[in-house]
């Protein structure tokens, strides 16, 4: 079996923050959060690092993150672009929301070659999450069913008082194996608990806080990429009808047809780590307050990367 590798979703365009958060500084000396996920995942055994992006912020991106990471892992680069679309399918007219993560997956195709996890750049995991996430993509290869994996979080761990967000709502069973995954993309806190809405907040559905869910910290085999190339038509058959400008391609999506139809099992790791991210500008710092708490603690040295 090969050594997994990390993919890295960078291609969102930061729309609710207001800027390119994937590179905002949160760290003593100028690192982001991405930074400090690479870290925690080269010490937990990752040695090779995908990049998906868009060319429209390439420049940029390498010169903030990846050139700095190439000094302590491979580093590959993919590129998400809307134009990226089977044959006989175009782009609506004013579409500009990126297509989602699966179809991020499918725009790395090329460059991933092992098992691998996936991870969102603007999203803080915990050391914990990588290693067990890397522990069981080096022991789990396919068998009669395609063996994949997910970090679980509590939800009450991985909202924000700023505004709203988007999680997979898991159930699992007896044996810790994702049931489904619902993905709701409008979550909110209000003075009595987290709710949830499917019609812009006309109304709202309570989630209690013990709710597992998932921050697309996924661990795949490369069968997924190939069960997602296959679906992709399907879902933009009926996206363009139904939601061309905003309708996407969701990982939970490909991954609950897959447990529903027997193909694959989605083992349901769990991290102690508590999640921390920017969705929007107001949560910056809260971040950079945990981030120094960990440095005091020890977690990290005061300068991640020496030179």
């Amino acid at each position: 079996m090969k050594k997994p590798i990390l993919v890295v979703m960078a291609a969102g365009m930061g729309s609710r923050y207001g800027g390119l958060k994937q590179i905002d500084p949160v760290g003593r000396h100028g690192e982001v959060i991405i930074d400090y996920s690479i870290f925690d995942a080269k010490r937990a055994g990752f040695e090779t690092v995908v990049f998906i992006i868009k060319h429209e912020i390439e420049a940029e991106f390498r010169e903030a993150i990846g050139n700095r990471m190439e000094k302590h892992m491979e580093v590959r680069y993919a590129f998400q672009q809307l134009e990226n679309l089977p044959e006989g399918y175009a782009v609506p007219e004013g579409r500009t929301k990126p297509w989602g993560t699966s179809h991020a997956i499918l725009s790395a195709a090329d460059v991933i070659d092992a098992p691998f996890a996936v991870i969102n750049a603007d999203d803080y995991y915990g050391p914990e999450a990588f290693q067990v996430m890397f522990d069981y993509l080096s022991a789990h290869a396919d068998d009669e069913v395609y063996e994949y994996s997910m970090v679980g979080y509590l939800l009450e761990n991985t909202v924000t008082e700023n505004g709203h967000v988007a999680r997979g709502v898991c159930v699992t069973d007896a044996s810790g194996y994702l049931d489904s995954v619902t993905e709701r993309t409008r979550i909110e806190t209000f003075p009595g608990g987290i709710h949830f809405t499917e019609d812009d907040g006309k109304t709202w559905t309570e989630l209690p806080g013990s709710t597992v869910v998932s921050m697309n910290l996924w661990g795949f085999t490369p069968s997924f990429v190939g069960e997602a190339k296959l679906r992709f038509a399907k879902f933009l058959d009926k996206a363009l009808v139904e939601n061309p400008i905003k309708g996407e391609y969701f990982l939970p999506s490909v991954v609950s047809e897959l447990v529903a139809e027997g193909k694959a099992r989605v083992k349901v790791l769990h991290s102690p780590d508590k999640w921390y991210g920017v969705t929007y500008k107001e949560d910056k710092p809260v971040v950079v307050a945990a981030i120094n708490e960990k440095i005091d603690a020890g977690v990290y040295p005061d300068k991640l990367w020496e030179d």
